[in-house]
């Protein structure tokens, strides 16, 4: 990662506001365990770190999307229990038993791939655990709440396998208008659970809730609630509690000059300059995640605690942005795309609002060729490091808390 501190664009991630996050969290939901969502390396912010700095905040399990995300948690040396929110590829179940994860299932197709991996692994005195999914009306992945017996009575019939839990997402808890469905999910899932009772089987671990269903339904919580966007500063729905972003998208400027008045900037000269004005380059573009049109739709930075806006279109790895006339900004002075400058602040949320998005894909859109900086509000100690080209060398967000 050091070459990428040759360019003075970087992301602080602060582990501190994170934790405080997932306190904030077990508070309100306990004593309901907290799940914390960290797949798509955990939603842009760095699986690993956040996984440890969770964890350290009072969660009890991880859920990744994937395989591959799950093994990246126990290869960085994390025991906590880590569970697939999807059916795993057939191919990847032995991967997944091997590493102790603990797949979703809804087909017997999937129930038969992990009999296998089971029976490969051969541990008659350590039962691979699953958990079943149950569609309760979003239609994405589950079972049919038919089908839900039958996995389960073969679960328990499968001697190297265990039932650890049965499990629902609910698809309109953060929208105002999705009280009466989600109530209706909620329902939906309590019959199934119902149903298995009767037969004689009881998972031990039931969840429903998201972070909109954790916050603002509280019929949902069950045993666990599954928590992502909340952890990272984001709820879904409102609430009394203070949540504090974790991440901060930060750059300094690279290069400033005037432009005359009437002269249009960037791509299609889209803007021109109401008067002659100083504009600072910055070297973040939408290779990075700032999305192209968000010059064009009201967009802007904090440069010396104001706000300035992005003067034309957002090109591949640059942003310009208008000063304003007789402007003393400078080359190498903080740029903050994302984050609070001098009390002034720009949140994720903003820009979705703008970009007619939702803060999870402003998130996940920072790319990969963003340094992701670890600081610690917590911890004055690991404040952003800063070098001659920005902010590090090497500090990243690849190892544990």
């Amino acid at each position: 990662m050091a070459e990428a501190w040759l360019r003075p664009v970087w992301a602080e991630i602060d582990l501190g506001a994170l934790r405080r996050n997932v306190g904030r969290i077990c508070r309100k939901v306990a004593p309901a365990l907290v799940c914390a969502v960290v797949k798509a390396d955990a939603y842009g912010h760095g699986a690993v770190a956040v996984a440890g700095a969770a964890i350290k905040g009072g969660a009890h399990w991880l859920a990744v999307a994937m395989v591959e995300e799950g093994l990246e948690l126990r290869k960085s040396g994390i025991s906590s229990p880590i569970l697939l929110l999807s059916e795993p590829d057939p191919d990847a179940m032995d991967e997944a038993v091997a590493y102790d994860l603990i797949p979703t299932l809804y087909t017997h197709e999937g129930l038969n791939s992990i009999r296998r991996a089971a029976r490969a692994r051969s541990l008659p005195n350590a039962p691979t655990v699953v958990q079943l999914k149950v569609d309760t009306g979003m239609h994405r992945v589950g079972a049919d709440p038919k089908e839900v017996l039958s996995l389960a009575q073969a679960v328990e019939d499968e001697r190297l396998l265990a039932l650890g839990g049965l499990w629902t997402h609910l698809a309109v808890a953060d929208e105002p208008s999705g009280e009466p469905f989600t109530k209706e999910q909620i329902q939906r899932f309590q019959a199934v659970v119902d149903d298995l009772k009767s037969h004689g089987i009881v998972p031990p671990m039931l969840h429903v809730a998201n972070s909109a269903g954790a916050l603002a339904y509280p019929g949902s919580r069950y045993g666990m609630v599954r928590c992502g966007i909340a952890m990272y500063g984001y709820p879904p729905v409102p609430v009394q509690e203070r949540f504090e972003p974790v991440m901060a998208l930060k750059a300094r400027v690279s290069y400033v000059h005037e432009v005359p008045a009437g002269e249009g900037v960037s791509y299609g000269l889209r803007w021109r300059a109401p008067v002659t004005t100083l504009v600072a380059v910055v070297p973040a573009g939408y290779a990075d995640g700032v999305a192209r049109k968000l010059g064009m739709t009201g967009g802007s930075v904090l440069i010396a605690g104001k706000r300035r806006p992005l003067a034309g279109t957002v090109t591949m790895d640059q942003i310009v942005v208008d000063c304003g006339a007789g402007s003393s900004v400078s080359r190498g002075e903080e740029v903050v795309l994302i984050g609070t400058q001098a009390g002034e602040q720009i949140t994720a949320e903003e820009w979705a609002v703008k970009l007619d998005t939702i803060s999870y894909e402003v998130l996940c859109g920072i790319g990969p060729r963003v340094p992701r900086v670890i600081v610690d509000s917590d911890d004055p100690s690991r404040a952003a490091p800063r070098t001659r080209a920005c902010c590090g060398g090497s500090a990243h967000a690849g190892t544990p808390e």
